[in-house]
């Protein structure tokens, strides 16, 4: 089991921008694709963006498109999530999640990842 911890969220004015970073531990991060989600009080967890081990393919959701940037750096264990242009909405928990090497499920659902953190608070004020 890979433990994962985010941080870089918190209180940040409608257009500003955020990143966010999630550092893994435990086992090695070595072929594991990385997931961002995020929910609010009372709805599902929503996909946000994933970025693959072995060719780096990212996705996306339509939500944040064009406005972020998943990446990560191996060496590190670590995975980012630069945000830009934040709206109101924005406002959630952020959660990264790790699924496993050779898994081929889907990356977009919550289902598809075993490993989550703890979470990490963006808030975005208008």
């Amino acid at each position: 089991q890979v433990q994962l911890v985010e941080s870089g969220g918190g209180l940040v004015q409608a257009g500003g921008s955020l990143r966010l970073s999630c550092t893994a531990s435990g086992r090695t991060f070595s072929g594991y694709t990385m997931g961002w989600f995020r929910q609010t009080p009372g709805k599902e967890r929503e996909f946000v963006a994933a970025i693959g081990w072995t060719n780096g393919n990212t996705y996306y959701a339509n939500s944040l498109k064009g406005r972020s940037t998943v990446s990560r750096d191996n060496a590190k264990n670590t995975v980012y999530l630069q945000m830009n242009a934040l709206k109101p909405e924005d406002t959630a928990i952020y959660y990264c999640a790790g699924r496993a090497p050779g898994s081929t499920s889907n990356p977009t659902r919550a289902s598809s990842y075993a490993d989550w953190g703890q979470g990490t608070q963006v808030t975005v004020s208008s």
